[in-house]
């Protein structure tokens, strides 16, 4: 009730230390205090809302895995999804009360990459246009990542820049704080772009695939004289999709200089293309 009381305008940070604390101490803490702090974010005072989800968010970076899964649970999603539901709390609950827990739901789906009920939840959301757009985090509104985080996660894979963001976050300076949210940000970017970039890759190999496949197949009923008019128009076309195809794989080798794997796959997927090409040209120009 003192971490979470309404009349004050400022966060009561001992409170909130000394609920984290008992969260801790008790066996039966972190089954309970999610259900305390969804009936708080649930309250019609707005304050009070406001002050249980930065309670909320300081237990996630506090109170370890047990909490965290009690968190993820779709029991306690739907506690949260309820504030937003306009069949439910949503009719009354403040646009800054929303606002804040659609960006609690939203930072979850990137400190919680594996927890799929999050991500579901997250989509429900969007897909009912309750969210119509991801949230802009302001420049002073820190998401902390969990502690302990998930294993692989992006701030365990650059040590140097783990440091330097661990240091930022334990500052009492606002620009120190502002700094590690920048970083934050760009750390989060730089994986979706990683990401891009490898779903580009997996998409170009196996169009690869599926187009030299066809191809020679077609290449044989060609040689046999098996083939429709339909079907060398489709070679045809194969042909010239499968000579563009050429540059975009040496695009994409280029961007995977560190990566030996997937420049591996790249370069096998080019013999492949080029094998393709040169069967082409060999039986039809030969004709």
């Amino acid at each position: 009730d003192k971490a979470t009381d309404p009349s004050i305008s400022e966060e009561n940070w001992e409170c909130i230390q000394q609920f984290c604390d008992q969260v801790n101490a008790d066996i039966e803490g972190p089954l309970l205090a999610p259900r305390l702090l969804a009936h708080k974010i649930q309250s019609p005072q707005e304050m009070e809302a406001l002050h249980a989800l930065t309670v909320l968010e300081t237990c996630v970076n506090n109170c370890g895995e047990r909490f965290h899964r009690e968190i993820t649970k779709f029991r306690f999603l739907n506690e949260l999804i309820k504030v937003l539901s306009p069949k439910y709390y949503g009719i009354w609950s403040s646009e800054k009360v929303k606002s804040r827990v659609t960006e609690v739901i939203f930072s979850w789906t990137v400190w919680f990459p594996r927890e799929v009920k999050i991500r579901d939840a997250y989509q429900m959301l969007k897909k009912q246009g309750i969210v119509k757009e991801d949230p802009k985090v302001p420049e002073d509104k820190i998401l902390p990542p969990p502690s302990p985080r998930p294993q692989n996660s992006i701030f365990d894979r650059d040590e140097e820049k783990s440091k330097l963001l661990a240091r930022l976050l334990k500052s009492d300076h606002s620009e120190d704080l502002q700094a590690a949210n920048r970083l934050i940000k760009s750390m989060i970017k730089e994986e979706q772009e990683k990401s891009a970039r490898a779903s580009r890759r997996e998409s170009a190999i196996s169009e690869v695939s599926e187009n030299v496949t066809l191809m020679d197949e077609l290449l044989e009923n060609y040689q046999r004289q098996e083939l429709s008019t339909a079907d060398q128009e489709t070679l045809q076309t194969l042909f010239q999709r499968c000579e563009k195809l050429r540059p975009l794989l040496f695009r994409l080798a280029s961007e995977m200089v560190d990566d030996d794997e997937a420049l591996a796959a790249i370069l096998q997927a080019n013999d492949q293309l080029t094998q393709a090409l040169g069967r082409y040209r060999q039986v039809v120009a030969s004709d």
